[in-house]
């Protein structure tokens, strides 16, 4: 009889037991964790930023533009990360910019690429009402 001393009750469980559930919920919050930034990194364009010893962070925007050098020497122009021409950039920063007087364009380009060409999407950027924008750099640590 010693085994009905360790407790045989038949009836139903009244404790739920969370710690599976805890186990789950901290392996998928580690894995969007590790897998966040690759998604974010993802659709960004690879260039080859100039390096400037007061460089900050560069704030968020509806709109990025960025210029990347091709292997043949002339600039890929991308806006928000698609590839793009200049009249259509004008539309989109139209577009915006009617919707948030407030706009502000952050524009990257690579330090291969010719200085009259950033100046003209600057320019671009600006004749459309836009008069905030930032360039991207890297830091020099």
């Amino acid at each position: 009889m010693a085994g009905a001393a360790q407790g045989d009750d038949d009836g139903p469980i009244a404790a739920i037991n969370v710690t599976p559930m805890v186990d789950l919920t901290l392996v998928l919050l580690i894995i969007f964790m590790v897998a966040a930034p690759l998604l974010a990194s993802a659709s960004s364009i690879k260039v080859n930023l100039p390096k400037a010893a007061t460089a900050q962070t560069t704030p968020s925007s509806p709109l990025t533009l960025t210029l990347a050098r091709r292997p043949a020497g002339d600039a890929q122009l991308y806006a928000n990360g698609q590839p793009t021409d200049e009249p259509s950039v004008k539309r989109l920063v139209a577009e915006l910019f009617a919707k948030d007087r407030d706009l502000q364009a952050v524009i990257s380009a690579d330090e291969g690429v010719d200085y009259g060409r950033v100046m003209r999407l600057v320019d671009l950027v600006k004749s459309v009402g836009v008069a905030k924008f930032a360039l991207s750099t890297e830091s020099r640590r």
